[in-house]
């Protein structure tokens, strides 16, 4: 009860001081100092008192981190969003990891080793990583810049050693299931060559028109600029990506039951590329994006385990138009259900049904204070354009999953379908699950308050 009080006072009030961060951390008020600056826009704050507010959330993050790992995660978090700094990215690393949330370790040490390379905490703890997460090369990169002299220097070494054994053994792993694939497709000459061919799984690498490298094959036509100094060895990246869209299918297969029938086109971008492309407003606010037919991903050069969530999110948007545009004449699904389906099948490959600790406490007071985005109000605009895109995200999945529990998903491609084919969402609605999108929105609240 206390913190929905405080929650309420702060919504009525202006925003809160450092020096009130600094109070509540001095009393060890940990969740009451979460609630108060779960939502605060780090940009209202001068630099200065950026550092106040983020020392004080990272006491909170160590105090934590060995009794209540969730709640020292969701203050770690909010601490490297008002400042950056090492013992703030260990600490949110460190409970990351606790949380199972590995995508969130990966990306707080890959930040820890651009803005503090000569701390060598993070390129061992992140080789450890990669090395747990089967990519060996990943862990040769990092592990080399552990600087020699650091203490992890020695660790770093024996890491190295082990990240080398295994990539010689996924070279070879990799070298061989080539040769298969060549040998049973017929695609070998006397002289070793490949002749490729785009038919089925097997892939066809080329240069467009337009100079963009492709590799493509019966689900997807790959397409970057051929920027070596960005994307490394051509080989080795266009591997990587063809495995993590492979992933991507594959689990939009496993939750759906299906993917799309058509190939769909992915461009990978650089940071740098896509703000040329995209403009740089959304840039900064989206890891990608699926538009004119197309995935979009924003900075692909480090295919970290984000990345690769954001490629099954986006994928799930072509699978919905595909769904849609096989039936002309038909509309589109209203813009929640479309961004709440890949949002939920996100958190899925995430490992979780559930959304992430800090948003599920935000959208529990949301649902507790009348404050939760409306369904109807987000049918037809991007949910980035929303007063708060986190709650409307949020809200979205929660409403795919509740209408997922219902029938599962083969009822939910059913009214997808009937959409297309023109069917006004209201009505498919009803005759599919038997309730408005008003009474929906009343089971979202009531599943986030008894939370």
């Amino acid at each position: 009860m206390r913190a929905l009080l405080l929650a309420a006072l702060l919504s009525a009030n202006p925003p809160p001081t450092p020096a009130q961060a600094q109070k509540l951390a001095a009393q060890r008020a940990w969740e009451d100092l979460y609630l108060a600056w779960s939502s605060v826009d780090p940009k209202g704050y001068t630099p200065p008192q950026r550092r106040t507010i983020a020392a004080s959330l990272l006491k909170g993050c160590e105090a934590l981190a060995g009794t209540d790992a969730v709640m020292a995660y969701s203050l770690g978090e909010r601490a490297a969003l008002f400042q950056k700094t090492a013992p703030g990215l260990r600490c949110l690393a460190r409970t990351a990891l606790a949380t199972d949330q590995r995508g969130a370790a990966e990306e707080a040490l890959r930040h820890g080793l651009t803005y503090f390379p000569k701390e060598g905490y993070f390129g061992l703890e992140l080789g450890r990583l990669l090395l747990e997460d089967k990519d060996p090369r990943g862990a040769l990169e990092v592990l080399g810049k552990v600087p020699p002299r650091s203490p992890e220097a020695s660790k770093a070494r024996a890491l190295l050693q082990k990240a080398r054994s295994e990539s010689a053994e996924e070279s070879e792993a990799r070298a061989q299931a080539r040769a298969i694939e060549r040998r049973f497709n017929g695609e070998t000459d006397d002289k070793g060559s490949v002749q490729s061919t785009s038919s089925g799984l097997s892939y066809e690498s080329g240069v467009a028109s337009d100079g963009m490298r492709t590799r493509s094959n019966s689900r997807f036509v790959v397409k970057y600029f051929n920027n070596a100094r960005d994307f490394g060895q051509r080989a080795e990246y266009e591997g990587r990506i063809i495995a993590a869209l492979d992933e991507a299918h594959a689990h939009t297969r496993q939750v759906l039951g299906e993917a799309r029938e058509n190939p769909v086109d992915v461009i990978l971008y650089t940071r740098e590329e896509f703000r040329t492309h995209q403009g740089a407003a959304l840039a900064r606010a989206v890891a990608g994006l699926y538009a004119d037919g197309a995935i979009r991903i924003n900075d692909a050069a480090e295919l970290t385990q984000q990345t690769k969530a954001t490629l099954v999110h986006e994928y799930v948007h072509a699978v919905v138009d595909d769904l849609v545009r096989a039936n002309q004449g038909g509309q589109r699904v209203p813009t929640w259900l479309n961004e709440g389906l890949a949002e939920y099948i996100e958190w899925r490959y995430l490992g979780s049904d559930k959304p992430p600790y800090a948003l599920a406490t935000r959208l529990r007071g949301a649902a507790q204070t009348g404050q939760l985005p409306r369904l109807s109000e987000m049918s037809g605009q991007a949910l980035i354009t929303q007063r708060d895109p986190s709650l409307a995200y949020g809200t979205s999945a929660v409403a795919v999953r509740e209408l997922l529990s219902e029938g599962g998903p083969s009822r939910l491609l059913e009214l997808i379908r009937e959409v297309g084919q023109g069917t006004p969402f209201e009505q498919a609605l009803r005759q599919r699950y038997g309730r408005s999108v008003s009474q929906l929105e009343n089971a979202v609240k009531a599943a986030l308050s008894r939370r």
